[in-house]
């Protein structure tokens, strides 16, 4: 390990000749909705590195993937212009001041883009005569080979590496191996961007935090976060647990049934649950919203309840919310206030009507000036943002406040250990044994 903190075998775009040379860079814009930039924080955020192939002379070729085109069941793939990266260009083009070439492709109505075909070539050679100052490709995800395994994934990660003489991967997001994030890799000179880079770097401090270290965990499914919460836990010298995953938690410990809570959920959370009663770090937040539906904060048919009151013989409904009373507990208060790593990936409430738990949350925790926040990407930061707009923009420049970009590729590397083994940041790896 170097004293920047990154591996010395992980390949930089530093350490790139790139005069005059095509680079395909593969970000994570993922950051449209319903055709609108929701936040533009992941696009600001790769800027560094767009930057830096600038300065080295480089010609950039971009790839991000929007939304999910592809149907699960079926296969097929859908190209609505909701999501498409059109937005994404016209907001770059406003901040960078270039022209950004956007190549279209053939679609067919139930494969996508099957092929990167040659009417790129007339783009490929403007951009190399300084004509054009950026091309970025359609979605990924509309291209049929991105997702699939086969001969057409095969098929087109040659097509792609056949219009680029360097590959960068600026995409921490996009954790999980896919042709224009893990295949590509193999066929071209490959480095990680200025962002992989500094995500990698902050991982460091959840993976290896400076204690007392307090993580925040929040899901709707809590069998997709076993692997993280139980890495985390081990961690921790305290866990706060919200959302679903916190109710499953809590009808195994005290045996009650909750609207939402699956018996399978229950007998999962059950392992905890036990592994807590020897070491205590699951700090239980005492007052909770409960309501008769999750259409909404009605009036009349939500209500605040209490833990310590827990009856094994009721059901109880919806919880849909922490009481922000519960953030008034002085056990809780000063855990938060004495901690001096502070990992976030957690919205409290069902979202949008029941918002006050997430809100209180951030309050105490931006109150503690001393510890280092990290704060999980996607809907965290979004709510972030909307509930506590303050808070948010001074920790996009405080050096004790960091936003990784992907949530879930924050909790892949916590479950894994180590950020060197997601794949698409494994394949940027020199061999050999650190020295």
């Amino acid at each position: 390990m170097e004293n920047d903190g990154l591996d010395r075998r992980l390949r930089r775009i530093q350490q790139a000749d790139m005069k005059d040379r095509v680079v395909l860079v593969r970000v994570d814009h993922n950051v449209v909705k319903k055709g609108i930039i929701s936040d533009p924080y992941r696009i600001d955020a790769t800027l560094g590195t767009l930057y830096a192939i600038a300065e080295k002379g480089g010609r950039p070729v971009l790839m991000t993937h929007v939304g999910r085109p592809r149907d699960k069941k079926t296969g097929k793939i859908k190209c609505h212009k909701e999501e498409s990266i059109r937005v994404i260009v016209r907001y770059l083009q406003e901040k960078l001041s270039i022209n950004i070439h956007v190549q279209d492709f053939p679609i067919d109505p139930d494969n996508g883009i099957m092929h990167l075909d040659e009417s790129i070539k007339p783009a490929l050679y403007d951009l190399k005569q300084g004509k054009i100052g950026m091309i970025y490709l359609p979605n990924s995800r509309w291209f049929y080979g991105e997702q699939i395994t086969g001969p057409e994934r095969d098929t087109f990660a040659r097509e792609l590496a056949g219009i680029a003489d360097l590959y960068v991967n600026d995409a921490f997001g996009s954790y999980r191996a896919h042709a224009s994030t893990y295949d590509i890799a193999k066929l071209l000179p490959s480095f990680a961007g200025i962002l992989l880079q500094k995500e990698i770097k902050n991982l460091y401090s959840v993976l290896n935090p400076d204690g007392p270290f307090v993580a925040v965990i929040a899901g709707a499914k809590y069998d997709t976060k076993i692997g993280p919460v139980k890495a985390l836990y081990n961690k921790v010298d305290h866990l706060i647990l919200g959302g679903l995953m916190y109710n499953a938690f809590l009808a195994a410990k005290y045996g009650i049934r909750i609207t939402g809570v699956s018996e399978e959920d229950r007998d999962l959370a059950m392992e905890l649950v036990e592994q807590d009663k020897n070491e205590n770090k699951i700090l239980e937040m005492p007052c909770l919203v409960e309501s008769d539906t999750k259409d909404g904060k009605i009036e009349g048919h939500y209500r605040t309840i209490k833990i310590e009151e827990f009856d094994a013989k009721k059901e109880y409904k919806n919880i849909l919310d922490i009481d922000p009373k519960s953030l008034e507990e002085p056990e809780v208060k000063d855990i938060i206030a004495s901690s001096r790593t502070i990992f976030v990936n957690a919205v409290m409430g069902l979202m949008p009507h029941f918002f006050e738990g997430s809100r209180a949350l951030y309050h105490l925790i931006a109150k503690n000036r001393y510890a280092l926040k990290l704060f999980g990407g996607g809907d965290t930061l979004q709510e972030l943002k909307n509930l506590c707009p303050g808070i948010y923009m001074t920790g996009l420049d405080a050096p004790d406040t960091y936003y990784f970009t992907g949530g879930g590729s924050v909790l892949a590397a916590i479950e894994k250990g180590n950020p060197y083994h997601l794949e698409p940041v494994e394949v940027l790896m020199d061999e050999g044994s650190l020295l």
